[in-house]
């Protein structure tokens, strides 16, 4: 099987740190009153495969048949399910999308509308209403409690053993949600392409290889930088970036680094890339300690402020990273170039 390599697994900040950092826009918390899912006859996985059982943080599940009304809670699940020709009756919106919410990069995958569950503090009454027969939650706050109250209504998927919460690489991501769906072979076949796609973007711009990036944001809260571990830094590597040392360095137990004003020079890299969260990109262009940053300065710092692009650029799915290849990669090379 082809698979993206493992990064190191960071994080152990607070669910709403994580909230706030991981996720580009958490507009996504309505109820599952707004989008009713009754008579959804999802796509399925083989029931030749069942019963399995998935190794998680919280422990063993077994999924005793072939699910027909799944929830996906985490942040990317519904993607993951998609991705594998599976319709989830209820789900939740973590980026706001509205409609089926999903990136515009996965529209259209639905027959019909799922429920749409609240990300942080979702409704039990409203998932138990689905009568679901599998949740997936691989991407979320992971809390004991959580996980404990979805277990009461169908078995529930949680995050992989190792990992924290928000922070699941994409392979794993998508190996778990495979193996609760009965669907190993369509997940081992959908890593196999992601992986390939990554490799023609890297064959196609060998100057990737070896350059030293820095990525970061900019929030209301200031600048920070991200380390290996995180979905956007694993993103350039994967295509022959190298995070620059010296934030790795200060790398401790989370997948972000806060940087002061004075540190900002930490961003200088042969290419620094940088998006906004719940601001506008000017505040981070029009920031004269921004505009001081050698790699600014000589042209070499991309700004993503389209906000489907930066979030494509962090939600980690496989249709979001495919897109995210189609478009950022340019803007890369361009300011490379």
């Amino acid at each position: 099987m082809s698979r993206l390599p493992l990064r190191r697994r960071a994080v152990r900040g607070t669910a709403l740190l994580a909230a706030a950092l991981v996720i580009t826009s958490c507009g996504g918390s309505g109820s599952s009153d707004d989008t009713a899912a009754e008579g959804t006859d999802p796509a399925t996985g083989s029931s030749d495969a069942f019963p399995v059982t998935v190794e998680t943080a919280f422990g063993d599940v077994t999924v005793p048949e072939e699910p027909t009304r799944v929830v996906a809670l985490g942040w990317g699940d519904a993607e993951m399910a998609l991705a594998l020709g599976v319709q989830p009756v209820g789900a939740s919106d973590w980026l706001g999308f509205g409609g089926e919410g999903v990136g515009p990069w996965a529209e259209g995958l639905y027959d019909e509308v799922p429920a749409i569950i609240e990300t942080l503090e979702p409704s039990l009454e409203a998932i138990a209403a689905l009568d679901p027969d599998l949740i997936l939650d691989t991407k979320s706050p992971a809390t004991e409690e959580r996980y404990q109250a979805l277990s009461a209504i169908a078995p529930t998927i949680s995050q992989p053993v190792g990992t924290d919460p928000y922070i699941v690489p994409f392979e794993e991501q998508l190996d778990l949600v495979g193996q609760a769906l009965g669907k190993t072979e369509e997940a081992e076949e959908v890593a196999a392409e992601v992986d390939e796609a990554f490799a023609a973007a890297a064959e196609a711009h060998p100057e990737f290889d070896g350059t030293e990036v820095a990525v970061a944001a900019y929030t209301a809260e200031g600048f920070g930088a991200y380390v290996s571990g995180d979905s956007r830094v694993d993103f350039m590597e994967q295509l022959g970036f190298v995070n620059k040392p010296a934030i790795e360095e200060l790398a401790t137990d989370s997948f972000y680094v806060p940087v002061s004003e004075e540190q900002l020079p930490l961003l200088d890299a042969d290419l620094t890339v940088a998006f906004p969260i719940f601001v506008e990109a000017s505040e981070i262009t029009d920031n004269p300690l921004w505009q001081a940053i050698p790699s600014v300065q000589a042209g070499n710092a991309a700004v993503l402020d389209d906000e489907t692009l930066t979030n494509a650029f962090s939600i980690g799915t496989p249709q979001g990273i495919q897109y995210a290849l189609d478009n950022a990669v340019p803007q890369f090379a361009d300011t490379l170039g």
